[in-house]
Parts: C-alpha cells; sequence; structure tokens
C-alpha cells in the first residue's frame, strides 16, 4: 500500500489505506526487510517509515524507471 500525495509517498505494508492513526499502524519489520532489499538492489530509502520520499525535477526517467523495478524486486516474496 502506497499513500501519496503529490510527489511525495510513503509505503505502508498493510492490505487498507491508512485513514487515522490506528489504522496507520506499519508493520515495521516488513518495512525494515524492504528497505534491507532495496538496498541491496543500489536503491537507499529513509531507515524509518515515518518519513516520506519525494521526486523531485532532479529525477530523470531513467532513475525514475530504475528505482521502481528496483523496489519492484525488493517488495517481491522472496523465493523458495
Amino acid at each position: 500500500m502506497v499513500s501519496r500525495v503529490g510527489s511525495m509517498l510513503t509505503p505502508f505494508f498493510r492490505t487498507q489505506t491508512p485513514t487515522d492513526a490506528e489504522t496507520a499502524a506499519p508493520d515495521t519489520t516488513a518495512y525494515a526487510g524492504f528497505v534491507h532489499a532495496a538496498r541491496a538492489a543500489g536503491v537507499i530509502l529513509a531507515p524509518s517509515q515515518f518519513e516520506a520520499m519525494f521526486c523531485s525535477f532532479a529525477h530523470d526517467n531513467a532513475v525514475i524507471n530504475a528505482t521502481a523495478a528496483a523496489l519492484a524486486s525488493a517488495s517481491a516474496p522472496p523465493r523458495p
């Protein structure tokens, strides 16, 4: 689940969109695994789930596409 406003976004490892403090309680263990997998794929994310990510004009299509591919790989379930 990704909550987004403009170019600001935050991933939540939940099954429903957070709408208040109770439903925003994230799975920090899953996020930590995602951060480590993203770093292994070459993308450095904020170590805290309570920080937002931003896209800017400094990110061109090549960077955005490479980041999206790395994050998709990082969020895939591990293979046996």
